[in-house]
């Protein structure tokens, strides 16, 4: 069996395009574009090639951009006082503050501080909290956008069994919720889970999010099963994923790859959600399936 490869790349276009033809509609009711506004502390060249990237796909979506970059040693309340101008600024819809910030500044004191209505990544406790809780709110852009290539793969996910491996406020503790709203019995393993493997066997669904090369091996994969790698480890092999790919994919019913799969989803659902927090923000009603 070859399993049929998850194609991250094109859905993200799909969704890109879907998401810019709507804002034009907002445009002329609103009278204003959604506004996103992404905050970047300090010279990392990882965030700063993030945030280039997400400013050209903000204004390419048709919406504007609004970057604000600060020096590595701001001071904490510096900063607060830009995200509490940013909350008060009516033509901004979003708020991202690239992560991670300096060691000097507390990240949850920035965070709890964004407003849970402009958090499109979905960190603060209130959308952390809507989200357990089945209340409609903000979801973290790269679980969202694993769920809609298993929705896009697999249909109806009710009742089927899936693992999630990692439990990080960004992935793996926000995927086992959204897999959980859609029905299915979940599993988050991490680090201390022992006999990992044992787990995954018997999983139709596998979401690798442990921060480790190939760490989730192939003979470990049900036949069958649909495997979402969120992994992106650098390597001198170039980018590598957290499950062994040829040989998952040798009984994977169907496997995203590294690159190319999960990672053009998260922009994308950036977008979507600074889209529908814009409707929510300016009172325009958003069909529930437009996005």
């Amino acid at each position: 069996m070859t399993a049929e490869i998850i194609d991250g790349k094109a859905f993200a276009a799909d969704l890109r395009a879907r998401v810019a033809a709507l804002v034009p509609a907002f445009r002329e009711k609103a009278g204003r574009p959604p506004g996103l506004a992404v905050v970047l502390v300090g010279e990392d060249p990882a965030s700063n090639v993030y945030v280039r990237m997400k400013g050209k796909a903000t204004v390419a979506a048709g919406m504007e951009s609004f970057e604000h970059r600060l020096p590595a040693d701001v001071p904490l309340d510096e900063l607060i006082h830009l995200v509490d101008q940013l909350n008060a600024d009516t033509r901004i819809d979003g708020i991202l503050v690239q992560l991670p910030l300096p060691g000097h500044l507390d990240e949850q004191a920035v965070i709890r501080r964004i407003d849970p209505d402009k958090d499109v990544d979905g960190l603060t406790p209130v959308s952390t909290g809507r989200l357990a809780l089945g209340i409609d709110g903000l979801v973290p852009c790269t679980p969202l956008g694993c769920l809609m290539l298993l929705e896009d793969q697999r249909g109806d996910l009710s009742g089927l069994d899936a693992v999630v491996i990692g439990r990080s406020i960004l992935v793996g503790k926000p995927m086992a919720q959204l897999l959980l709203s859609r029905n299915c019995t979940v599993t988050v393993a991490h680090s201390r889970t022992r006999d990992l493997s044992s787990h995954v066997r018997r999983a139709d669904i596998v979401v690798a999010a442990v921060g480790r090369p190939e760490f989730v091996k192939g003979e470990w994969i049900k036949p069958g099963a649909t495997v979402i790698d969120v992994g992106i480890n650098r390597t001198d092999d170039g980018l590598i994923g957290d499950v062994d790919f040829d040989g998952a994919a040798s009984v994977a019913g169907a496997i995203t790859p590294v690159p190319g799969g999960v990672g053009p989803m998260t922009i994308a659902c950036l977008l979507r959600n600074t889209l529908v927090a814009a409707h929510r923000n300016a009172g325009v009603a958003l069909a529930d399936d437009a996005i």
